[in-house]
């Protein structure tokens, strides 16, 4: 039976369905059976991010509806055999789709997945509740800013009033260079402070900012990632070393340039 995990974060512009996207992509790299399943109905990109937008006949309302089997609304990735995605629709009001009824679809195919990510929409109300309805564990996305951690701990607080396990957190778009300059919150500090496990921190990276989808490429939030689906698979808890290159003399130079640039 598969894993239902939730990504969720709060507040919105987090990065949370890259990361969402990109996990599903790591963990089916581990050999995972993996399905992506985006409950973000109306403002729903995870289609987009993992580039399979043009092949959406079927979504998730149209198997709620039972206009069609949940398999033939399922896509398989490009590049992997063992991830898939559900879609969700871009106009619809939200409450057509109820809990009773993502449970059943879920239901219908949880036995051939190791892990189900499931895209939660930002905020928390309705729509949240009914994403972290269907999850048994959750991740937290949070960014080093104060307004996205108190967010993060509102949700986190949420969580687990619904006995919901929860992974930990994943501190997204970090810059180690300021870091290191005390400029910006450290990702460990985050963690004590919020009393939460750091499950990964993910570097500022153009890369992915651009690309949403990683895919086979080898750049500093890739690695990160592959560590966060380590860790998830294994219960390890290897962290990223997002201040390594910005240590010592070289270290010291990027710096430098990274600031005049």
């Amino acid at each position: 039976m598969a894993r239902r995990i939730v990504i969720t974060s709060g507040k919105g512009g987090v990065g949370k369905t890259s990361i969402c996207a990109n996990l599903g992509y790591k963990l089916a790299k581990l050999k995972k059976r993996v399905l992506l399943m985006d409950l973000d109905i109306g403002l729903n990109n995870l289609d987009v991010v993992m580039g399979v937008e043009n092949k959406v006949v079927f979504d998730l309302l149209d198997v709620a509806q039972n206009k069609c089997r949940i398999r033939q609304a399922l896509i398989r990735d490009f590049d992997n055999e063992m991830l898939y995605v559900l879609p969700s629709v871009h106009s619809i009001r939200r409450e057509e789709i109820d809990m009773d009824n993502l449970n059943s679809i879920l239901e219908s195919v949880e036995d051939n997945f190791d892990y189900i990510l499931i895209d939660c929409p930002a905020g928390l109300d309705k729509p949240f509740e009914r994403a972290i309805s269907i999850a048994s564990e959750a991740i937290v996305i949070a960014t080093p800013h104060i307004s996205s951690l108190r967010d993060a701990d509102k949700t986190l607080a949420i969580l687990d009033s619904q006995n919901i396990k929860i992974l930990g957190i994943i501190v997204n778009r970090i810059r180690g260079d300021m870091v290191l300059n005390k400029e910006m919150l450290d990702p460990v500090e985050v963690s004590r402070v919020i009393r939460q496990d750091l499950i990964g921190a993910v570097p500022e990276d153009d890369i992915l900012s651009i690309n949403g989808l990683l895919g086979n490429v080898e750049c500093p939030s890739s690695v990160s990632l592959d560590m966060i689906a380590n860790n998830i698979e294994n219960g390890s808890n290897v962290i990223f070393d997002y201040t390594k290159k910005y240590r010592g003399f070289f270290g010291k130079l990027r710096q430098s340039l990274k600031r005049r640039v």
